[in-house]
Order: C-alpha cells, then structure tokens, then sequence
C-alpha cells in the first residue's frame, strides 16, 4: 500500500473544504472579486509549479485542460453565488451531493468503471442514498434567508444548471494522458480566458484591480493544491474514487461555515443538514469503499 498515494487523496478534500471558509472571510466582495482573486492566486502557482518541474505540455493536452478549466469556472461562479444567498453550509451539501451522482455516472458511461455487477449494484445503491441526502441538505430553513422560497428554488436552480461545469472539468482529466502538473497549468490558463470574458461581460473588469480580489488569493492557492493532487490521484485511483474521496471537504466546509462562520440554521434546518450531510458521506462511501 502506497501510503503517500493515500495523503494525496484526501488533499483535495481538505483543500476543496477550506476554500469556501476563506473566501466567505474575506469582508465586501463579491463574486467577481472571489472569483478573479481564486483564478489569477491558481494561475500564479501553477506557474511557479511548472518552472520547477519541467513537464512535457502538447496542444491537445493543453487545449482540453484549458476546456475543464473553463468549464470549472462556470461550477465555481455557481457556487460563489449561493455562499451568499444562502450561506456556505447550505451550499455546499446540494452542490457536493449534485456532483458525487454525476461524476461517477460519466465514469461508468464513459469509462467503464464499475465492470462488476457487485461494483454496479452498490455505486447506484450509493447515488440513491446520495440523492435522498441532497434532498435533505435542499429543505428550506424557515425564518432564515435560505428559507425564503423564491430565494431557495433560484439558488437550487442555479446549482444544477451550474453543477455541469464542475462534473465536466473533474472529467475531462481522466481522458488526457500527461503530467498532472501540465493538465493544471492548462486548466488555470482556461479558467483565466474565462474569468476574463466573464468580468467584459458583466461589466466588472475593475474587479481585477481591487484590493478584496487580492485576499480573496488564499482560496486560490488552496485551490491549486486540492487540484494537482486531484488530478494526480485520478491515476492511481480512478476519477470516481479520486473524486468521491475529494468530495468529503462538504463535511469540513459545512460544519465550517456553522461553527467558523457563525452561520444561523433553526433547530429543524440543522437536523436536515445533518442528516443529509451523513447521508451524503454514507452515500460518498458506497459508491467506492464497499464495491
């Protein structure tokens, strides 16, 4: 058993759990702020990785890494978005549990990863129980700002419709052969063209000069760490269990956000989400361990 290969594992989940806690920190941003700030820190880093590394970087390698990228950067503006609507720790279980059922169903269509009827039947059995946790983690909270109805349903829209970004970018790398550490760099370059046209179109290029961008950087770098160890464990592991295992950072984000963040919940909207977030655990387990 490669024990290192194990601690890359579960960085992911520590560095994708911590992001939400440093960006919801970081007092008057927005989500152009958060997301210029995340994406140039990445960028950066990735960067400095490369001039030490050397690896080799070929253009269908790079061009399909800058299209997960890109396709990340639609996932996180979704997130982004929701922090603020209706806080970490209610999005954080819908948004994970969203991605642990479509990520391993594009890993058995695509990539034939539960050959086995025993992988099969406890990986569906898995999604199951991950679907009843997000319908858990998604009841309203009422008397609170998530509980608002029009608030709620937007925000859940939102995700889903969002959620694609993230399922294709964590995807997309299980096809490309190459150094992680090119796939990356290309994935930072994608989501910087993106960020870019994101911020013409709105209008809030004036994002990329303003100070609460600049704090906003340590989710970035948090993020550049869970990333490469992401896309490093994929080989060793697969996207399905690299993936599944990464999304346990739902558990440090959530309980994050209510004990860190100060974030009300009332009696019955914390028992939802704990009971959802279990479930999602539970859910995130079968899909890999038992099988």
């Amino acid at each position: 058993m490669n024990y290192l290969n194990i601690l890359i594992l579960f960085l992911p989940a520590i560095g994708w759990g911590l992001m939400p806690l440093a960006i919801a920190s970081v007092k008057n941003s927005n989500v152009y702020n958060q997301i210029v700030g995340t994406v140039v820190a990445a960028f950066l880093f990735a960067i400095i990785v490369m001039l030490i590394a050397h690896p080799a970087l070929n253009w269908p390698l790079f061009l399909f890494s800058a299209l997960a990228g890109a396709c990340w950067v639609i996932g996180q503006v979704g997130q982004y978005i929701s922090y603020e609507r209706i806080s970490v720790s209610a999005t954080m279980p819908i948004s994970t549990g969203l991605q642990l059922i479509g990520v391993p169903l594009v890993g058995v269509i695509a990539f034939h990863e539960w050959q086995t009827t025993s992988s099969r039947f406890w990986g569906f059995f898995g999604i199951i129980v991950l679907i009843i946790g997000v319908v858990f983690t998604s009841r309203s909270d009422e008397g609170t700002s998530e509980g608002k109805s029009k608030n709620q349903w937007a925000t859940l829209i939102l995700l889903i419709l969002t959620t694609f970004g993230y399922i294709a970018s964590s995807s997309i790398p299980k096809a490309l052969h190459g150094s992680s550490i090119s796939i990356f760099f290309g994935e930072t370059i994608g989501m910087m063209v993106s960020v870019f046209i994101y911020t013409l179109v709105t209008g809030n290029l004036k994002a990329w000069a303003q100070k609460t961008t600049v704090y906003s950087g340590t989710a970035g770098i948090l993020y550049g760490i869970a990333n490469l160890a992401y896309i490093y464990s994929i080989g060793p592991w697969g996207v399905n269990t690299a993936f599944v295992v990464s999304q346990l950072c739902v558990v440090i984000s959530t309980l994050g956000g209510l004990i860190f963040l100060h974030e009300k919940k009332s009696k019955r909207g914390l028992i939802y989400t704990l009971i959802g977030l279990a479930l999602i655990v539970i859910g995130a387990f079968l899909t890999t361990v038992i099988k």
